[in-house]
């Protein structure tokens, strides 16, 4: 039967696939795996990137991935005047290769999860004592408590009002001081008038009136709305309405 035949040859080729494929495993990039065998139990020694062969049920690869990872911790911690402040750890860390069977034996493939709560406590110390290389820890987030909060925005309010109060004072004694400045050069121009009048007498003011009557004739005799009538010299005044004669 040519069906029968090709069926046959199909699974055969199958289970040879599958017995080749069962003998390897590849180790991606930024991976490293760690052989268990049966009877040595775990190797220490750990594999390297590419494709190996194995010993199908005797050995079996764990793969770790060694790169750099980021972990947030979350704490809460006071202060020495007993205020709460919420803090946000980030720690980066990988596996130290040469220890991954040691990490493997003491803390699974999750020892990340693991690894973390032994940060929370000593950080750097007790994470060298797991042979964890810490490659980075810093702080992302800070926040304090509401009553510290509300006790600093308090604070800068009263900061704020002090400027504002200071810059209040400090125009008024501006203001103040020009007032009497002011008040000094009129003090001065009256002094300075009276002098020159008690030195000249009553001839100092009729010149200023001559002067000033002088300034009203030449205003007037620059309006088109004035005219002077030859007898009496009198002045006839024009505003858009009936005219008037002033003597």
């Amino acid at each position: 039967m040519p069906w029968s035949k090709f069926t046959k040859v199909a699974l055969g080729l199958g289970a040879a696939i599958a017995a080749v494929r069962s003998t390897m495993f590849t180790v991606d990039g930024g991976q490293r795996a760690v052989m268990f065998h049966r009877f040595e139990g775990i190797l220490e020694e750990p594999v390297g990137e590419g494709t190996h062969r194995k010993i199908p049920w005797v050995q079996k690869p764990y793969i770790f991935d060694i790169r750099t990872k980021p972990y947030k911790i979350n704490t809460d911690s006071g202060t020495k005047d007993l205020q709460m402040v919420n803090l946000t750890l980030r720690v980066m860390f990988r596996p130290d290769v040469s220890r991954l069977s040691y990490i493997y034996q003491n803390l699974g493939l999750d020892y990340g999860e693991k690894v973390s709560a032994l940060i929370r406590e000593t950080l750097i110390k007790r994470a060298k004592e797991f042979n964890i290389v810490l490659d980075d820890v810093s702080i992302t987030g800070l926040s304090y408590g509401k009553e510290f909060s509300l006790a600093v925005e308090r604070k800068q309010v009263a900061q704020q009002e002090a400027e504002r109060s200071k810059f209040v004072v400090a125009k008024a004694d501006q203001e103040r001081r020009a007032a009497v400045i002011r008040a000094e050069g009129e003090s001065e121009a009256a002094r300075v008038i009276s002098k020159a009048t008690a030195g000249a007498g009553m001839g100092l003011i009729k010149l200023r009136r001559v002067e000033a009557a002088r300034e009203v004739a030449i205003t007037l005799s620059n309006s088109p709305n004035v005219v002077y009538l030859p007898s009496g010299g009198n002045m006839l005044f024009a505003m858009n309405g009936p005219s008037k004669v002033v003597a």
